[in-house]
């Protein structure tokens, strides 16, 4: 899927609202020349990933929701 006409899925972001079970958190990610908020999910029900957490793009949801995974671990 795209955002603006720029890819998401697959991009790498940094966690700077806390996710969490019960908790809409959010990303950065880069898209059209600058970076931008999404709103947030874990793929993994239950997961937790902190503020600062390097995390993928694993689905993208129009217009600004996520669903993420941790980019290393």
């Amino acid at each position: 899927m795209r955002a603006g006409g720029l890819p998401v899925v697959g991009e790498v972001g940094r966690v700077t609202g806390a996710i969490g079970p019960g908790l809409v958190g959010e990303v950065m990610l880069r898209v059209r020349g600058g970076a931008e908020a999404f709103l947030a999910y874990a793929i993994e029900e239950g997961e937790r990933l902190a503020r600062g957490t390097l995390v993928v793009v694993v689905e993208y949801q129009p217009p600004r929701t996520v669903y993420v995974a941790a980019a290393y671990g």
